[in-house]
């Protein structure tokens, strides 16, 4: 099995700062985990190894994961075990347009709403990617675009949306789909973020608009240059 190649690296980036941590706790180590880059798709969870780690029974262990397979970012198969979720080719552009519309929503009431300390912030999240993008980090790189993209519609105030749009983006996260494209390509990609910092900036709704979905056409064109014979995508049904 693929996520065999990986039967460790969960544990070894999982921290607990006591023994006997809380469910809420548990859940939000694994989440970080999983969002924050190396641990591919596929990888098997260990639940005994994860209990240890945190001091706790498997009880919490496994009431976290349901909730992250909820979340889409855990999958439980009988006799399997619990592995970090696979996305097939389809479901990963279905995925890529809907965080395309859900952001283009928010993008439009959040341009309107924006204050001079929303222009800081977003200017602050570029100038983190800018330097991720200068260094070649890959997985700085995917931190800080989702950083940016959530300072520019953060100010739009809308919770629902703003969580259907995190959470859409969340499934994503622990396939990293921009380290497997050429950087010729993350170069073009973040010539966009320039034209939606200057729009946002300016509150020109129209242009910030275009230059959204010039971005989402370009990053569904990126998908396509992915390698689909690495293990990490899932056979379509």
């Amino acid at each position: 099995m693929p996520g065999r190649r990986h039967p460790s690296v969960l544990i070894r980036k999982l921290v607990s700062e006591r023994s006997g941590s809380s469910q809420a706790a548990i859940l939000a180590e694994l989440r970080r985990c999983l969002l924050d880059g190396g641990v591919p798709p596929g990888t098997q969870i260990p639940l005994d190894e994860v209990a240890a780690v945190f001091g706790v029974s498997r009880i919490p262990v496994r009431e976290s994961l349901k909730t992250l397979i909820g979340e889409g970012l855990v999958e439980h198969r009988p006799n399997l075990g619990y592995t970090v979720a696979k996305l097939t080719a389809r479901e990963l552009h279905e995925l890529y347009l809907v965080r395309g519309v859900l952001e283009a929503a928010a993008l439009s009431a959040a341009v309107g709403a924006a204050s001079a300390a929303d222009d800081v912030a977003a200017r602050a999240a570029y100038e983190s990617l800018e330097e991720a993008v200068r260094a070649g980090d890959v997985q700085a790189y995917h931190r800080e675009s989702r950083s940016f993209h959530l300072a520019l519609v953060a100010p739009c105030g809308m919770l629902r949306l703003l969580g259907m749009f995190e959470a859409a983006w969340n499934v994503t996260e622990p396939l990293r789909p921009m380290a497997h494209v050429p950087e010729a390509e993350r170069t073009q990609l973040h010539s966009d973020h320039d034209a939606m910092l200057a729009a946002f900036v300016a509150r020109d709704e129209e242009a910030l608009l275009e230059a959204a979905k010039a971005h989402h056409r370009r990053l569904q064109s990126s998908l396509e240059l992915l390698p689909r014979h690495t293990g990490l995508f899932a056979e379509p049904d």
